[in-house]
């Protein structure tokens, strides 16, 4: 059995002043956001023993934010992956396959559309799967995906499916932190 955890970046700032998207980071109310996540993320169970985040700066500033936030919770392992900046759904199992190594839970931090297209691919429909048909309609910035697998090995991630036990929104934890409320 693995266990992986999928989490968008939180709220990033609308430019930069390079003008690249890449250097994006947090706005205000990202970053509370990531906080209230990595809260969030410190009772998961089982905690996370690797973390393989996307090295955009939206990515890289919700990450740190969240394993502060988890305090001890934090996963052993952390590894930075530039391939996931942007990534579809092949190209996040293919850094979960490359970096899960013989971890039995794995986090992987990056964006949309790829983390919310992974849910919908590794987690069958299902009328009566509530968690699933949040997913289907907005994985909005700041959420969080844990999604059970029965495979032994990393390397089964491209043609496993699972099941979504636990799906978590900003405005879950805060409803400071929905939409409807401005930064």
């Amino acid at each position: 059995m693995k266990v992986l955890g999928l989490l968008r970046h939180a709220k990033s700032e609308e430019h930069q002043p390079s003008g690249r998207d890449y250097d994006r980071g947090l706005n205000p109310k990202g970053r509370r956001a990531a906080a209230a996540m990595g809260r969030a993320l410190a009772r998961v169970e089982p905690p996370f023993e690797r973390v393989v985040a996307s090295a955009a700066a939206r990515a890289q500033e919700t990450i740190d934010i969240a394993l502060d936030a988890m305090g001890r919770s934090a996963p052993v392992e952390r590894v930075d992956d530039k391939k996931l900046y942007l990534a579809d759904p092949g190209q996040l199992i293919d850094s979960a396959v490359e970096h899960g190594g013989n971890a039995d839970s794995l986090l992987l931090v990056a964006h949309n559309p790829g983390l919310e297209e992974l849910v919908l691919q590794l987690v069958p429909a299902d009328p009566e799967d509530r968690l699933r048909a949040i997913a289907e309609q907005k994985f909005p910035t700041g959420a969080f995906a844990l999604i059970e697998l029965d495979i032994a090995d990393w390397s089964e991630l491209p043609r496993a499916r699972g099941r979504l036990i636990a799906l978590t929104r900003p405005r879950d934890l805060d409803p400071a932190l929905g939409p409807e409320y401005a930064g």
